[in-house]
């Protein structure tokens, strides 16, 4: 059997996300999730996905973050070509976006195999994520969600992909390094992400890997108020007011904290 604590910990994010009431019992809203074999923070992102109407957009996502970072390739000899062309894609809300861009790109191509090649995009993972996305569409009618884009609204993308993710975000530090609401780890966001050295604020995080040190890895840039508006039972926000006393031009900054 699994430790206690392993245990315990994912029970916790069960209730955190809505799938479990107060006795351990599934929701409805756990019972809508358990429908898709998916990490629960996707499946919850998913029906997220209803509400912003944008599943379209939020079944790419989890498609491409189901093939386990195999997405780009960087041959040692063309380095500086697959970096470049990596680039090419980043968007600066961060991660999760870029591999939306990536994958709707590539449908542009029909999509090419020598579209992957020239991109230095690993083609049997692209492969891989659009069989799993298939899939999810497929199961978005059991549930009654359905199929609509939103590719005009990025604010709305990245607000479903918080509803499922709202449990692993992290704060910068003055130190230039991050530490995590839930769990209180410091970690850095991965050399590989598309928001490595830009350091914003606030960030969502897919998953956390140890190497030499502890990397966040799949990382979008989120604004704090939308935990507090997402997720109210687990996150309140304080107004803090900086500067000097009666100082008017100072303004408000949110201090959000878990409950």
């Amino acid at each position: 059997p699994p430790p206690a604590e392993t245990l315990i910990r994912a029970l916790e994010q069960l209730y955190a996300l809505g799938a479990l009431n107060d006795r351990g019992q599934l929701t409805k809203v756990g019972r809508r999730m358990a429908e898709f074999p998916v990490d629960p923070m996707l499946s919850r992102t998913i029906l997220a996905s209803e509400e912003y109407k944008c599943s379209e957009e939020v079944v790419t996502v989890c498609a491409m973050l189901s093939v386990n970072n195999a997405v780009f390739y960087r041959p040692k000899d063309k380095a500086v070509h697959a970096d470049n062309a990596r680039q090419v894609f980043n968007r600066p809300q961060g991660d999760h976006i870029t591999l939306l861009n990536v994958y709707n790109q590539w449908a542009d191509t029909q999509f090419s195999v020598q579209w992957c090649y020239e991109n230095y995009i690993q083609h049997r993972s692209m492969q891989r994520a659009r069989d799993v996305r298939d899939q999810l569409v497929d199961l978005l009618e059991r549930v009654e969600i359905d199929l609509c884009s939103n590719m005009g609204d990025i604010t709305a993308i990245c607000k479903a992909i918080t509803n499922g993710f709202f449990y692993h975000t992290a704060r910068l530090q003055k130190s230039g390094t991050y530490r995590t609401i839930k769990q209180s780890q410091n970690v850095q966001i991965h050399p590989s992400s598309s928001l490595f050295q830009k350091l914003p604020r606030w960030v969502l995080f897919y998953e956390v890997v140890f190497t030499s040190q502890q990397f966040m890895r799949q990382v979008l840039s989120v604004e704090p108020t939308w935990l507090v508006e997402i997720a109210p039972h687990y996150y309140k926000q304080k107004v803090v007011q900086k500067g000097a006393v009666g100082d008017k031009n100072t303004p408000n900054t949110f201090v959000v904290e878990v409950e």
